[in-house]
């Protein structure tokens, strides 16, 4: 059986960087892959269909069920470890974690750190400008804007952003051996145990400084849950943006007319439907949301067994011409709010109004301050992040 059926994750057609895989329009949009274990779990490639596994708490987020589809041997190996981040639990349990760090991720609250961020982006964009070129984006910029705000707001001191990011790298990638993940992970947890142990001495007013303070000292949580709430905030804040910059750019480079149009416009509300449609295009985090089914479940015409796992293509979603007419054009001015780039239902993305924001500044702003900003390198140059779970470009040579 397994031979016959596709494998996935499955290859981007060559000189179609942006699209996913064309294969994904040729498989049933709720059928079985086959993935890198043997497993064969289902693949759900439809809008309507991903949506209603995702809002169905009878398909599990816990990597700790028979039959959870892990991404890669690393991964399940790293996830199996220890304790784990609410991102990997259920409800009750993912509520009750989750609701310790809403209050960060509040609308008001991102709103109020708006103008810290454009001007760290400000900054940032001087000293490119004062710089050699061509340069970088991402070593430049699109890595040090949400790693200094991810930063700022987990109490994290910036200065050790290279040791993080390159542990992060290796994370989140589907190549990295199993020992050298375990390695990897053990030593950011060392990391971040240590620093609790610093701010648990000298408390400060910040996310991890506020669940010391708060949950940690009555009692509701313990010293590893915290180091893995900080693990998955500190990845997940700073990698998905900064692949969203770089690839984001890279798509408007692509795309002339609608980076001018962007580039001129002060209407926030252009600049924010920018942003939705880019994160509908692009969908970063491209390697399948995982579920396994507790109950036996009715998906799309297909009865998906208790024990069974599922596979859910968030970048298929986010094509589906069910739901976005002509979904592989670029439109800024498409109403795209409703994709699923940020996932959906009770797990949907805790920081996407942080994101949002973040995004907001950077493409309201890059194009403005450097308005001939151009790749360096050919186009057929660039090194996409294929082997990564978080899509996006491994460099971004620019000049201007």
């Amino acid at each position: 059986m397994t031979e016959t059926l596709p494998s996935y994750p499955m290859i981007r057609a060559a000189g179609r960087p942006f699209d996913p895989p064309p294969q994904l329009r040729e498989v049933d949009s709720v059928g079985r892959v086959n993935i890198w274990n043997g497993e064969t779990p289902w693949l759900i490639t439809g809008y309507d269909d991903l949506r209603a596994v995702l809002a169905d708490q009878r398909f599990s987020a816990d990597p700790y069920k028979d039959g959870y589809p892990h991404q890669s041997a690393a991964i399940a190996a790293r996830r199996m470890s220890g304790t784990r981040a609410f991102i990997a639990m259920d409800d009750p349990e993912h509520a009750w974690h989750r609701k310790m760090l809403t209050r960060n991720f509040m609308i008001k609250r991102v709103e109020e750190m708006r103008p810290r961020v454009q001007q760290i982006v400000d900054e940032l964009i001087d000293d490119l400008l004062a710089g050699p070129k061509p340069a970088d984006l991402v070593t430049a910029f699109a890595l040090p804007v949400p790693s200094m705000v991810i930063c700022r707001l987990l109490g994290v001191p910036y200065a050790d952003h290279e040791f993080f990011q390159a542990c992060s790298k290796k994370l989140i990638s589907r190549e990295t051996p199993v020992d050298e993940a375990l390695a990897v992970s053990d030593e950011l947890r060392a990391y971040l145990r240590d620093l609790i142990a610093v701010k648990r001495n000298s408390p400060t007013d910040d996310m991890i400084g506020r669940l010391i303070t708060g949950q940690l000292a009555a009692g509701e949580l313990i010293v590893d849950e915290i180091v893995d709430m900080s693990l998955l905030m500190l990845i997940a804040g700073h990698e998905t943006t900064a692949n969203m910059i770089g690839l984001g750019t890279l798509a408007l480079l692509e795309h002339p007319d609608q980076l001018a149009e962007l580039r001129d416009t002060h209407d926030p509300k252009l600049i924010a439907d920018a942003v939705e449609e880019l994160l509908r295009y692009l969908t970063i985090v491209h390697g399948g949301r995982r579920r396994v089914a507790t109950e036996d479940v009715e998906i799309g015409g297909r009865t998906i067994r208790a024990g069974e796992g599922v596979v859910l293509a968030t970048e298929a979603a986010n094509r589906d011409d069910t739901a976005f007419p002509d979904p592989d054009r670029l439109d800024i001015h498409r109403e795209a709010r409703h994709h699923v780039a940020f996932g959906y239902g009770v797990h949907q993305c805790l920081g996407q109004p942080l994101a949002r924001m973040e995004l907001q500044v950077v493409y309201g702003t890059l194009y403005r301050r450097i308005p001939t900003l151009r790749l360096a390198i050919p186009f057929a140059d660039v090194q996409f992040k294929h082997d990564m779970v978080v899509y996006g470009v491994h460099a971004l040579p620019i000049t201007w």
